[in-house]
């Protein structure tokens, strides 16, 4: 399906950001110029900046327009529900060693539909609080034909786009569906060393698949979250 004016200016800027176009706090071009240079409405351009907006790519400076975000966001694993912005639960957070190709354990070769000795892409990086302490220690696996055909996932530094915009970039591959597993265990020596609690310490772990629109696995990230932070809420219609 062809993206609709607002998402081809949105997805524009987002292309010029990722190759380096604009950094961290430039000044982003003007409503009035994108809009003579799209031959859109004004409101078609707010709109696109919005969609920047929700991803956490860029902030609103007053008096001064856009500029792209000095601080990358990331959410903890699970809940991509279609819709829910990338600034919806999002946090600073800090990217844990080089990425690197493995063969993941069984649980996430299985969810991910490979062999016991395929290796995948593995990300790793821990969300913060606040205040700075660890909130959740989420790693990202990509099988092959993902990261193959996006290099910079291999790429030690921030997608500031974020890796869904940028594998869709490169691949066409976007995800449609996804499945939450949640289940409760104690820590391991390293998961707690990262978390900053002291064993035993029980956490809860949520499996998170992304499907692309031919049902094939995208990503499988696994977040672990110390039970002292963890909180799930919904809300939902009754009667």
């Amino acid at each position: 399906m062809p993206l609709l004016k607002y998402e081809q200016i949105a997805e524009d800027l987002r292309t010029r950001i990722a190759n380096g176009e604009f950094g961290a706090n430039d000044l982003l071009p003007s409503g009035r110029d994108l809009a003579e240079q799209w031959g859109v409405s004004r409101a078609t351009v707010v709109k696109a900046y919005d969609v920047l907006r929700g991803d956490g790519l860029v902030v609103a400076r007053q008096g001064a327009g856009f500029t792209v975000a000095e601080t990358p966001l990331a959410r903890p694993a699970g809940g991509r529900r279609a819709g829910s912005a990338r600034v919806a639960g999002g946090a600073p957070y800090r990217r844990l060693g080089v990425p690197s190709r493995t063969a993941p354990p069984p649980r996430i070769a299985e969810a991910l539909g490979l062999g016991a000795s395929e290796e995948a892409l593995r990300r790793a990086r821990l969300v913060l609080l606040d205040d700075g302490s660890p909130h959740s220690l989420v790693t990202a696996w990509f099988p092959p034909s993902v990261a193959d055909a996006a290099p910079r996932l291999s790429s030690k530094g921030p997608i500031s786009e974020g890796t869904t915009h940028y594998v869709r970039r490169e691949t066409g591959r976007f995800p449609v569906e996804g499945t939450d597993i949640t289940t409760v265990r104690l820590a391991d020596a390293s998961e707690a060393q990262l978390l900053e609690v002291e064993q035993p310490a029980a956490v809860a772990v949520v499996l998170h698949v992304a499907f692309d629109q031919e049902h094939r696995p995208l990503v499988c990230e696994e977040g672990v979250t110390p039970s002292h932070v963890f909180e799930q809420a919904d809300n939902y219609p009754m009667g």
